[in-house]
């Protein structure tokens, strides 16, 4: 695709290419964390997830992990033995409710994030930098837009 100058107006055609392009990325970059931690790409989603989540201080349970990453119970059993294998995350009985079981991230599996993805990190948000808050105001709903269609699409 021919480099754009700040004037030319992409069309959708190349902004899809282009968010095509930085998922793929983003997915190598991840797979690399992923295999110099022993995970499957799959285990890393699921850790995503979870730190997500513990960010907003949204309990998850297995199967809201499952649901959520598309798994059956097995498939999610298995993400979960391996996370935790790995001192990434535990289990641990929810007070309210003793028989739910909620997902906990260690603080390992920060620690590990911190130092593969901190470079990455400080970079995108230098990049973002360029940018004005306006800007960034439209970045943000194009990318929450386009989420949530893809979120649609995977749903149906």
């Amino acid at each position: 695709m021919p480099t754009q100058t700040s004037t030319q107006l992409p069309t959708p055609t190349q902004l899809i290419r282009l968010l095509r392009g930085l998922t793929a990325e983003l997915d190598l970059f991840g797979a690399e964390f992923a295999a110099r931690n022993g995970m499957h790409p799959t285990d890393l989603r699921g850790l995503i997830h979870l730190v997500d989540a513990a960010r907003t201080g949204t309990v998850v349970t297995p199967g809201r992990l499952g649901e959520a990453l598309g798994l059956n119970s097995a498939g999610t059993t298995g993400l979960i033995d391996r996370l935790e294998r790995l001192g990434l995350i535990r289990r641990e009985r929810d007070e309210d409710d003793r028989r739910r079981i909620r997902l906990l991230v260690e603080e390992r599996a920060t620690e590990l994030g911190e130092v593969f993805f901190g470079a990455l990190i400080a970079d995108l948000m230098a990049a973002m930098g360029a940018f004005g808050e306006a800007e960034l105001a439209v970045a943000r709903r194009f990318l929450v837009a386009m989420t949530g269609v893809v979120a649609a699409a995977r749903a149906e």
